[in-house]
């Protein structure tokens, strides 16, 4: 774990550098489960290193109505929800409902574009790696930790890119294991700093990455199909 400013090419490079950090769970079946969309290309080069199956956590971030950016929580597709209840109390509860359900209904539509109704790959019993493109206040990745342990699954681990250094003592104490390729002392905000080539994932390059790594789409019929 790297605590100076590294800086990556892009998603796929920093996949290719936290796969390095996960070989030591290639024998323990693991599942590797991104958060789209930006987790995804980062998540498959982990997978391809770990030669094990590729799925999703779909999880959407509620964001202050002052300051999208900033987190007030996140709700899983199933309607799991964690908030920052202090935060909560300043903003109009109305206006709340109506964006957590917004949001409810953008995470099932991913998980019907992406996914075609494939059945989830079960954690149960496994080591169940979670993987973003990068992790700042750690709302969404606390959800997605979660949700994941309602499939009881041997041992969950985090694993990011880059972390602001109090929300990896956060997690590391959440979960059995936490990994990051850095872990800065000063972190400047946004996680597209710490790369050269943020650009935005489509829909479509979710699916496509989806498709050529195992997983979902190489379990049973269907796996070949196009969009």
């Amino acid at each position: 774990m790297d605590q100076g400013n590294v800086r990556f090419r892009d998603r796929v490079e920093a996949g290719r550098r936290l796969a390095e950090l996960l070989k030591k769970y290639k024998d323990q079946q693991p599942v590797v489960y991104a958060l789209p969309r930006g987790g995804v290309p980062v998540a498959k080069e982990v997978s391809r290193v770990l030669q094990c199956p590729l799925d999703l956590i779909i999880i959407r971030k509620i964001g202050h109505p002052g300051a999208p950016e900033y987190a007030l929580g996140a709700v899983a597709e199933d309607g799991l929800l964690v908030v920052d209840e202090q935060d909560l109390a300043n903003v109009d509860r109305g206006w709340f409902e109506a964006e957590k359900e917004r949001q409810l209904l953008e995470a099932k539509r991913r998980r019907a574009l992406y996914l075609k109704g494939k059945k989830p790959v079960p954690a149960d019993g496994k080591t169940a790696i979670i993987v973003d493109d990068g992790i700042a206040t750690g709302s969404t990745m606390l959800v997605a930790v979660r949700k994941i342990r309602q499939d009881q699954p041997s041992k969950v681990v985090v694993a990011v890119p880059v972390s602001p250094p109090e929300t990896a003592r956060s997690f590391a104490e959440k979960v059995d294991d936490f990994v990051a390729v850095s872990v800065p002392e000063v972190f400047y905000g946004a996680i597209g700093y710490y790369y050269e080539d943020f650009t935005q994932v489509s829909d479509e390059e979710v699916i496509n990455l989806l498709k050529a790594a195992p997983g979902v789409y190489s379990a049973g019929e269907g796996a070949s199909s196009t969009t």
